[in-house]
């Protein structure tokens, strides 16, 4: 599975934490920027770009970062097929996963510290969406609201 990954300037510290985290387990990566903390990144523009490369490659999924995870969550949250989830602790992560299949998991680097983001990415990657019929529903019906 491919992880796509992308912060701003916030959180492009813990970014780089999470990917060497990462590959340290034998998940290949591509990082989609932030690649400097100046000039600051927009990003919306990153979290598009993360949006698209997850849609594009069935199965694939995506780590956004930026101050709170919240900016990012909107913005890729508008690219079809998209289901991000701004997560602050593991069980979030993990409801996010079992219950709503996200594909997309945003994070905060101002608020999380590294140790606990590493944590909540690894749940994020183990964890498999549960597919009980009602999930699977509300997924759908999730889906039909994409323009």
């Amino acid at each position: 599975m491919t992880l796509y990954l992308g912060s701003d300037h916030a959180g492009l510290e813990l970014k780089k934490i999470l990917q060497a985290h990462l590959e340290s387990k034998g998940y290949k990566t591509v990082d989609l920027g932030a690649f400097a903390v100046e000039p600051p990144t927009d990003y919306p523009r990153i979290a598009h770009e993360v949006g698209e490369k997850v849609r594009e490659n069935h199965g694939a999924r995506g780590i956004l970062i930026c101050g709170t995870g919240l900016g990012m969550c909107m913005a890729a949250n508008k690219v079809k097929h998209i289901r991000a989830a701004v997560c602050e602790s593991e069980q979030t992560v993990e409801m996010s996963r079992k219950h709503n299949d996200a594909n997309v998991l945003c994070l905060g680097g101002r608020v999380l510290q590294p140790d606990l983001a590493q944590r909540m990415v690894d749940v994020f990657m183990e964890t498999p969406f549960e597919g009980e019929e009602r999930h699977i529903r509300r997924v759908e019906n999730i889906e039909l609201n994409d323009a």
